[in-house]
């Protein structure tokens, strides 16, 4: 046919959707037993391979190599059938059930779609479709016996499935949050309009029965909620898994930028012991982040010697009385207290026997301690060494 659907949308969604799949083997390696897991991969594969499979050029490919008119037809239809059937299966591994009720549920499924996977071949080779449809087959053939139930076995197997998880979806986006309940509600949109994808389809074939020419609802109508269901499909199953790696990256990216005015004042800080090997370039930065974190607390226990307790209580009570909150004033006490220990150490004899009851170690407390750093407080103290002037009142 002169006109179709492009094949460049088909092609870009299933290469994402294998690339997404690609990308939870190595899960599914680990935990082999997972069905939810297993479940999902499969949909993944089985969703890629219908992209590719129900674009025009690979149906005329298909049907070019074989050199049997329509091949591509049942080997798509497959596919279809099978994407419904693992969308139904990870339905079935999803939902609160007794372990032995979701098994048996779970072998229904597979055998229900496997008879209807061998049914859509049979059909096929049981009936004659000798003219070549690209993109016109369900409409063309949709009176012609055996290609006719062929049709409408894959329509329903996939609707059901379909239609079936969008409504699960929908239902659990209402119980989860984040990235998760995103992703959800992508993926209810993707597949309600896969679902009428299907629908648009049926009303061409009953038009075909009822002798209404709508050819145009099956190669011009149907792939214009193909593309977008594609696209959110892609969207949904990868903004859970991307989305949440890509935000853990803004979140170390942001603490390593954060707690670099803490790791300059301490990188020159000898810790016996420590490890400050550099990282390779590709290391992610949650690893990196790490590594800082590790290298600032053995920084800060080596100067453990060297804290004052006086210059943490002098500085706490001048950054009080130029109106600084109870918390900014601990932390640039404890920034005081580690830049004054940094000094006292390169003179040889001048340590103490112990640390404030808060030490500027804790967890939690190094970006504050970081931001600390430029307060006006330490300022003052780096220009002029000793006890911090108290504000004079007015």
């Amino acid at each position: 046919m002169s006109h179709g659907p492009d094949n460049t949308a088909f092609y870009t969604c299933g290469a994402a959707l294998l690339l997404i799949c690609l990308v939870k083997v190595p899960a599914l390696v680990r935990r082999g037993r997972d069905m939810l897991l297993s479940a999902v991969v499969l949909l993944l594969f089985d969703g890629g391979l219908v992209f590719f499979f129900a674009a025009p050029d690979s149906i005329a490919t298909i049907n070019r190599v074989t050199g049997v008119p329509n091949f591509a037809a049942p080997f798509a239809y497959s596919a279809l059938a099978f994407f419904g059937g693992a969308s139904l299966l990870l339905i079935i591994n999803w939902r609160p059930a007794p372990p032995d009720r979701t098994r048996r549920a779970s072998r229904v499924c597979i055998a229900a779609y496997s008879l209807a996977i061998i049914a859509i071949n049979v059909l096929f080779w049981v009936g004659h479709a000798p003219v070549e449809q690209l993109t016109l087959f369900d409409w063309y053939y949709a009176g012609t016996p055996f290609i006719r139930e062929m049709i409408l076995t894959y329509l329903v197997a996939q609707g059901v499935g379909t239609m079936a998880t969008s409504v699960l979806c929908w239902r659990w986006s209402r119980e989860v949050t984040g990235l998760l309940r995103a992703g959800l509600r992508i993926l209810a949109a993707g597949y309600a309009l896969h679902v009428c994808y299907d629908v648009i389809k049926l009303v061409a074939v009953y038009g075909r029965w009822t002798g209404h020419r709508w050819s145009f609802l099956v190669d011009q109508v149907a792939p214009q909620a193909a593309a977008p269901s594609a696209a959110l499909v892609v969207c949904g199953f990868g903004l859970p898994l991307a989305g949440s790696r890509v935000a853990r990256s803004v979140r170390s990216v942001t603490q390593l930028r954060e707690l670099g005015p803490l790791w300059r004042e301490l990188k020159h800080v000898p810790t016996p012991g420590a490890t400050r090997t550099s990282l390779p370039w590709w290391s992610s930065p949650a690893v990196r982040l790490t590594r800082r974190k590790t290298s600032i607390y053995d920084a800060l226990l080596a100067l453990v010697p060297y804290y004052d307790t006086a210059v943490h209580e002098q500085v706490r009570r001048a950054a009080l009385d130029h109106g600084h909150e109870e918390a900014d004033a601990e932390a640039a006490a404890e920034a005081a207290m580690v830049v004054a220990a940094c000094r006292r150490r390169h003179r040889p004899g001048d340590g103490f026997a112990g640390t404030p009851a808060a030490g500027p170690w804790r967890p939690g407390a190094l970006v504050p301690l970081s931001r600390a750093l430029s307060s006006p407080v330490l300022s003052s103290l780096r220009e002029h060494p000793g006890a911090p002037q108290r504000k004079q009142p007015s």
